[in-house]
């Protein structure tokens, strides 16, 4: 696949990376009405926030900060078991109003635009299929972008993230807040094997709620309710079947 061409827009807010190697590619909506205002806040030393590229609607790549620079893109967040993921991340944020704007799907050339920006990427850094990750994933219950809209399957289908095809939604019997006990304990468990910051408790509480809706915000989009049925668990073990 052709690079994408790169413009320079440089953004003040970075610093230095720790020694953690970058294996965590991480995609953000910008989540505002205008686009240059958005970009314009990612640049302003006030604001403390920054990414490493930004892709505007018409597929036009900038970027803010350099690869080997840690930008502020991540926030309080946890994968792997490690909290400092604007160390090991590389950040791209897109431009879309998302959910204050009612969620617009992303224009084609836009998204054929992060394809190539992550291939090029990922052909930089050891990042593997499964840390391919929405800002929901590592700030469940805090973030909600890039948003259910996002369009992981056609990126998995172009060789970039984990995805597999949603288990079909069937009725049945489900996990859900306030539940306990060794099923709860066994979904925890899952949702940190593949890398989810989750307390193993056996206890349905608030963080498992939002581990699960980000969850399915990522993977089973078709029904972001918070509980754990058969087709967000039978998801789950596919996607870790298909690491092993």
């Amino acid at each position: 696949m052709t690079a994408p061409r790169v413009g320079s827009h440089p953004s003040p807010n970075h610093g230095e990376r720790t020694a953690h190697p970058i294996d965590i590619l991480l995609l953000h909506y910008t989540g505002m009405p205008d686009d240059a205002q958005a970009l314009a806040w990612l640049c302003d030393p006030r604001s403390q926030v920054s990414s490493h590229y930004f892709v505007l609607r018409d597929g036009r790549v900038l970027q803010l900060v350099s690869e080997g620079r840690r930008a502020w893109h991540a926030g309080a967040s946890i994968w792997g078991g490690e909290s400092d993921v604007n160390s090991r991340s590389i950040g791209i944020e897109i431009a879309n109003t998302g959910r204050p704007g009612g969620l617009p799907d992303y224009p084609d050339a836009q998204i054929e635009a992060v394809v190539a920006l992550c291939h090029a990427v990922v052909g930089r850094h050891p990042i593997p299929l499964h840390h391919v990750l929405g800002h929901s994933d590592v700030a469940p219950g805090r973030k909600l972008d890039p948003g259910e809209r996002f369009p992981w399957a056609r990126l998995a289908a172009a060789g970039i993230g984990h995805f597999v095809e949603p288990s079909p939604i069937i009725e049945g019997k489900a996990l859900t807040r306030g539940d306990a006990g060794a099923q709860v304990e066994a979904l925890q468990a899952l949702l940190a094997l593949y890398g989810y910051g989750i307390e193993v408790s056996g206890a349905f509480d608030q963080r498992t709620e939002a581990v699960v809706t980000a969850f399915q915000r990522h993977f089973r989009p078709a029904r972001i309710d918070a509980v754990a049925d058969g087709s967000t668990l039978a998801t789950l073990q596919r996607l870790l079947a298909a690491l092993a």
